[in-house]
């Protein structure tokens, strides 16, 4: 893949035009964005994946969700389904996307919509009799056709965007110029213990505007593993296999071997579809640990009932206070 990648090397330059005069084109008012008179929330990146923005996400529904009406707008990625789908008991991965699922499964009280056109989303949500007040546009940061009123970039401190190059060589879905329309930026899947030296070096390579507010977060994971019948303690697990469909698997691998525990690892693609053949080879599986993301698309399977188990994270706000105030002064 990476040889691919460097072969295709000449196509960036073309890449990198094509993005940046889209984007100029709306910044300059010749291509138009639809303004809302409501908090509409955007969480997003620059690169193709991998910096938390489900976490994310997450951390905006429990920060709102109990002062106001919340929604999350997503575009449903490898669903089953087409055009405007509004989570209901009949939802699953399939209808919905996983990570969409997994918003449904764990914050009954808020709706969960997907749609790739998210002013036909925006309007459809608005539209209902119990329309919510705040809406949040899950990786929505290239969908320029609709202008959030807040925007949450992220970026992972294993790859900064001001390290990356544009497809098809980098990551970076569009020019790193691109940060210069976000609110505030979050550095990632930091380092719990980074240091304020070193916070402050990669402040100065991102180049922020002055009305840009920088945060940098990590992962906390939790101390048990879930099921749907049964919790157990990670810690006495003796062996089992790690499953990940996720864009980078390594965090979890790292923070699971300084655990100390003994796992084979078996990593699949992003929103990766199980086929037979994998669930018969996990069936041979005794135990089975997985993200809360694949989780979702494997649960059901009646082969993996009673060993399989995911493993919750959170995000963890280095000025979480500052944040929290932040987000809710753009949404009152």
């Amino acid at each position: 893949m990476k040889i691919i990648r460097y072969i295709l090397f000449p196509i960036v330059p073309i890449y990198y035009a094509i993005t940046w005069m889209r984007n100029w084109l709306y910044d300059v008012g010749i291509k138009t964005s639809k303004t809302y008179d409501f908090p509409l929330l955007c969480v997003g990146n620059l690169s193709t994946g991998g910096t938390g923005k489900t976490p994310m996400i997450e951390y905006l529904i429990r920060l709102l969700k109990d002062e106001k009406s919340i929604a999350t707008l997503s575009r449903g990625y490898k669903r089953k389904t087409e055009g405007f789908v509004l989570a209901d008991s009949h939802a699953n991965a399939d209808t919905i996307g996983d990570e969409p699922f997994q918003f449904y499964r764990k914050f009954k009280a808020i709706k969960v919509a997907v749609d790739a056109n998210r002013q036909h989303g925006i309007a459809q949500l608005r539209g209902l009799d119990e329309a919510p007040e705040v809406i949040l546009l899950d990786d929505a940061y290239q969908h320029r056709k609709v202008q959030a009123s807040f925007t949450i970039l992220l970026t992972a401190y294993s790859n900064l965007y001001y390290k990356d190059i544009v497809l098809p060589t980098g990551n970076l879905r569009e020019p790193k110029s691109g940060a210069k329309r976000a609110d505030v930026v979050v550095v990632t899947k930091c380092d719990p213990s980074i240091s304020a030296s070193e916070k402050e070096k990669i402040r100065l390579k991102l180049k922020l505007k002055d009305e840009q507010s920088l945060f940098f977060s990590h992962v906390d994971y939790a101390t048990e593993v879930y099921s749907e019948k049964r919790t157990l303690d990670l810690a006495t697990l003796l062996k089992f296999t790690l499953v990940t469909g996720i864009a980078n698997a390594d965090p979890l691998v790292q923070f699971l071997t300084e655990k100390g525990l003994e796992f084979e690892h078996l990593e699949f693609t992003d929103h990766y579809n199980f086929k037979a053949s994998d669930i018969s080879n996990l069936a041979g599986k005794s135990l089975i640990i997985t993200t809360e993301k694949d989780y979702v698309r494997l649960k059901d399977y009646t082969a993996l009932e009673n060993k399989l188990f995911y493993l919750p994270i959170e995000i963890k706000l280095d000025k979480a206070a500052e944040f929290n105030a932040v987000v809710k002064t753009s949404v009152n």
